[in-house]
């Protein structure tokens, strides 16, 4: 079963409060944006020479904070019920 598929089967309850923040201005400082890469969910993109971030489809692994050495992403745990349930089907 490739990966595509295991993800397939997670439930995301999404919440209207963001969980991920990233600071616009530190990330202008970085210029190898580690985040593009670390995050499994591709939740980060590089649009328009500004990284991008879509916090709906994260696995809330922690990964973008840990590679971030610039501390431009402010992560916290989705409030109770909300974000991801994983699903090994």
């Amino acid at each position: 079963m490739k990966i595509e598929d295991k993800l397939s089967l997670n439930k995301f309850d999404i919440d209207r409060e963001v969980h991920i923040r990233v600071d616009e201005e530190k990330c202008k400082e970085c210029r190898l944006k580690p985040c593009l890469y670390a995050c499994p969910a591709e939740c980060y993109v590089e649009r328009g020479g500004r990284v991008v971030f879509s916090y709906e489809g994260c696995l809330e692994c922690g990964s973008c904070r840990f590679s971030c050495k610039k501390g431009a992403i402010d992560w916290v745990n989705p409030r109770g019920g909300f974000g991801i349930s994983y699903q090994f089907g």
